[in-house]
């Protein structure tokens, strides 16, 4: 259960990462948020977990976001 709890910090930090530098590198916004929404959807497919593309949508909002309040 341990393994799986670092497991999990380390894929978060891993796309949290990944998506960070899709935003600050210089494209569209909704280039962007799509390259985003895709790598979520990847890594969904990858571990099983089901969102709807929706959901992905808003994660990808929240964690472009976050990443912006991080770059201020």
């Amino acid at each position: 259960m341990k393994t799986l709890g670092y497991l999990t910090a380390f894929m978060s930090g891993a796309l949290a990462g990944a998506a960070l530098g899709l935003l600050i590198a210089p494209e569209k916004g909704t280039e962007t948020r799509e390259k985003i929404t895709d790598a979520i959807e990847d890594f969904c497919k990858k571990h099983n977990i089901s969102l709807s593309r929706k959901e992905m949508c808003d994660l990808a909002d929240d964690i472009k976001e976050a990443a912006e309040d991080i770059a201020e």
